[in-house]
Parts: structure tokens; C-alpha cells; sequence
């Protein structure tokens, strides 16, 4: 999603906007002991979890805002800012640091131009967070890329990565 699509979704009347969210919400006959399947599907649509949505999600489960805000703030999976279309996880736990994954992380953020501060880009392609442990030690350094995992990584082979996904998105938009 870029920037533009972003505005358009911003943009849209309440009604529209909230139009997936009340499926979502039937799926799972608006009972508030499915919160976390709702909001796993709620992301999934938006790419995060926007303000105006989880409130709309308390409302619509009779459940006060501070418990839908709660659960989203307590799991690192969940976002309350847009993520772009792919998101790079970079593991700086024991082993992958040790292993140089902080390299990997400065080769990926000047390729990007991002930054601990800014870590989207503007045109909502990429996403670069960094993760305590992403539980694959034997292959570290490990980068995980949406759901697909690349361990042994190098500062080269990440923006090598980075090159290769540009490569199809500029494909696949001709």
C-alpha cells in the first residue's frame, strides 16, 4: 500500500471504512473472547490497527476501548502504526548479535534511507523493525521477511534481498 492508497482509506466515510470491520466481526459473532482473532484479522486488512478502528472493535464487542487497547499495545505482533507492505524483522537476540546482525541492520537501513526513528518507507514498501529473538539461533544471523525466513545472512545478502523484492514489485506493476 502507498501512500496514496493510505489517504484513500483515511479518507473513506465511516461507513465504508468500517464495512470490513463489521465482517470481521460477524465471523466471529462479536463475541469479545475472539479479540485477538478479530484484531489478527483487522491487521491483516489495514497492515496495523488504526485508532478509530479499535474503537469501532470495543463498541462493536460492548467492551470498554482500554481492554481492545491493551491487548493491541501488549503484543509486539500487533501494530498501531502502518507497516509496509513487507516488513524485514532483523533477530538481535545473543546469538544473531554476536553473530553481526547489527551490520546487517545499518546495510538495510542505508539502502532503504530509514532509520531506528523513520522505519517505513515513504512509499509503504518496507517495513524494518528489530526483534529480541526470533528463535532460529542455529541459522544466525537470521532476517525474516513477511513469513519467509533467510538465516546466515550478510550486510551484501540483505540488501541483495532488498534489491530482488524491488526488482518483482516493479514487474509486477508493468
Amino acid at each position: 500500500m502507498n501512500a496514496l492508497e493510505m489517504e484513500t482509506i483515511l479518507q473513506q466515510t465511516p461507513a465504508r471504512r468500517f464495512e470490513k470491520v463489521c465482517a470481521i466481526l460477524d465471523q466471529n459473532d462479536n463475541q469479545p473472547q475472539r479479540l485477538i482473532p478479530i484484531l489478527q484479522a483487522v491487521q491483516e486488512e489495514y497492515r496495523y490497527l488504526p485508532e478509530d478502528v479499535l474503537t469501532f472493535v470495543a463498541t462493536g464487542l460492548d467492551v470498554p476501548p482500554a481492554r481492545v487497547f491493551g491487548v493491541a499495545t501488549f503484543y509486539s505482533h500487533f501494530a498501531l502504526k502502518p507497516k509496509g507492505k513487507y516488513c524485514i524483522r532483523l533477530c538481535d537476540g545473543t546469538a544473531c548479535h554476536v553473530k553481526r546482525s547489527i551490520p546487517i541492520l545499518e546495510a538495510i537501513y542505508k539502502r532503504l534511507g530509514l532509520s531506528s526513528k523513520c522505519n517505513t518507507t515513504e512509499d509503504m514498501l518496507f517495513t524494518v523493525e528489530t526483534v529480541a529473538c526470533l528463535g532460529a539461533c542455529g541459522l544466525a544471523p537470521v532476517v525474516v521477511i513477511n513469513e519467509e525466513i533467510h538465516g546466515q545472512v550478510t550486510p551484501e545478502a540483505a540488501v541483495k534481498m532488498i534489491d530482488e523484492i524491488e526488482e518483482r514489485e516493479k514487474v509486477s506493476c508493468t
